[in-house]
């Protein structure tokens, strides 16, 4: 039989090797992911009261912050998603997620390798002396050393006739989306962080002008009490009452202070730079409170970017039973070597010195002792694991949303009665002054109204600020202006 008719043999055999691998290739072992059933409510419990809004009015996909007509929180945020430490390293691990899916894809591909080498070896005995001190010729010619030079190129390629890589890689693929969501989610929950602490900072601002100007009133109050003292009219006790209600509340306006700075340097942190570094001026007009158009459920889940990463983690746990599950099943390897062997550097590199090898490998483990089984139900168990997780997470996510949506409408309910109450708080107020001007009434009346006065005037403050907060909860419990990430 002629080479050319063996190499054919030869080629007709890899050929049809390749086929039946490559046409095996089409099954993929273990399940295909079906999204878990969920309970899904058709609306919220606490929507009723609610009108969304119309569509000019919709929620800011993206930077829903802008809402709130702050030029000054929207260059905040801004410098947040650039600085903030933690987004960073969230970044990161995004980045790694992503860089093992290429490691994945990878191993589609044959495996290309070289190598150069030289050996020098010896063998032989010891050498015996003779009578006249020389050598032996036999011990002399029983020792060698010779050199060994090699070149070759090796190749492998893993044939994935059952799924397993395809497995993997809908795996680390499922990963890696989850890891994109983490990152959303958590620049999310930051953008929120910061939102309702500058909120926070310009309610105390308004708290800090009204206790300002309280003093100032407090202080005309104490000038007419030691007028009319000084004119016989009052007692020395109405000077003592003017007093005391002054100076307790300039200390109450002195401890805004210290509460306004630790939100600023809170600020500071979120946007990368030490507190020192930042400073907010405080201003007059507060942000508005917006009005936000309620999602519905089945729109919640895909809104919601940990909503979304605990699914994908479902995926990437679905696509690990298969990766266990191919365990069972022979590998198929194709390798194949080539290069030049020789003894010799001068004809290293020649004809007579090549050598060359192709062939298939395929393996299968007989015996265990049960490994493969305990992974697969390992796998099975951190698929339930997932489901449950996702499942919980679909739970939160639904009670966030209520509890936020019948905190703004009880809130809502309680900014009517208490901006009736704080007018007629006002108005009583203004009659007692005139009163006690008049002589009708005693400084005792007059500090009583005072201080109910001023509960409301901040008691009105804190619930806005109650309602702004609750505002900004109840955009990231919908999801905020996350609309996902394009996986490459």
């Amino acid at each position: 039989m002629s080479l050319s008719s063996v190499i054919g043999i030869r080629g007709t055999r890899v050929a049809t090797l390749l086929a039946v691998s490559l046409s095996l290739g089409a099954c993929t072992i273990g399940p295909d992911y079906q999204r878990p059933p969920l309970a899904t409510p058709l609306q919220f419990k606490q929507i009723e009261g609610w009108t969304a809004a119309a569509p000019g009015d919709a929620l800011e996909r993206g930077a829903w912050w802008e809402l709130y007509g702050d030029a000054e929180l929207n260059a905040l945020v801004a410098r947040l998603n650039l600085s903030n430490q933690t987004l960073a390293a969230s970044e990161a691990q995004y980045r790694q997620a992503r860089a093992l899916v290429r490691g994945a894809r990878a191993a589609f591909y044959p495996n290309l390798s070289g190598s150069a080498g030289v050996t020098r070896a010896g063998q032989g005995g010891d050498s015996s002396l003779g009578p006249s001190g020389a050598a032996s010729a036999s011990a002399s010619t029983a020792s060698s050393i010779s050199n060994s030079y090699g070149l070759s190129l090796n190749a492998a390629w893993e044939l994935d006739i059952w799924g397993k890589l395809r497995r993997s890689l809908e795996s680390s693929r499922a990963g890696f989306a989850a890891s994109a969501a983490d990152l959303a989610a958590l620049k999310l929950s930051l953008q929120a962080e910061l939102v309702k602490t500058y909120l926070q900072l310009r309610v105390l601002d308004d708290q800090q002008r009204l206790l300002d100007a309280t003093v100032a009133a407090y202080a005309r109050s104490l000038r007419l009490s030691e007028n009319q003292y000084n004119a016989g009219i009052v007692p020395k006790s109405d000077v003592s009452q003017a007093l005391t209600q002054l100076r307790s509340t300039e200390a109450q306006a002195i401890d805004l202070k210290w509460q306004r700075a630790q939100l600023e340097h809170a600020i500071a942190v979120l946007i990368g730079v030490p507190p020192s570094e930042l400073s907010i001026a405080a201003r007059e007009q507060l942000p508005a409170l917006p009005a936000i158009p309620v999602a519905l459920p089945s729109q919640l889940l895909e809104r919601r970017p940990d909503v979304a990463a605990a699914e994908r983690r479902v995926i990437a746990a679905n696509a690990e039973i298969g990766v266990a599950e191919a365990a069972w099943y022979p590998d198929l390897t194709l390798s194949a070597t080539g290069g030049y062997r020789g003894s010799s550097f001068a004809d290293w590199v020649s004809l007579p010195n090549r050598f060359w090898s192709l062939g298939p490998d395929l393996a299968l483990s007989l015996f265990d002792a049960g490994a493969r089984r305990a992974e697969l139900e390992r796998s099975e168990a951190a698929y339930d694991q997932t489901v449950a997780q996702y499942r919980q997470a679909v739970l939160d996510s639904f009670r966030e949303v209520e509890d936020y949506l019948v905190q703004l409408r009880v809130l809502e309910q309680e900014a009517v009665l208490q901006q009736q109450a704080l007018d007629a708080a006002r108005e009583s107020l203004r009659l007692i002054e005139n009163q006690y001007r008049a002589g009708a009434v005693d400084f005792n009346s007059v500090v009583n109204v005072q201080a109910t006065a001023l509960s409301n005037e901040r008691s009105n403050l804190t619930l806005l600020g109650s309602r702004l907060t609750a505002s900004v909860q109840l955009i990231a419990a919908l999801g905020g202006g996350w609309q996902g990430l394009q996986m490459p």
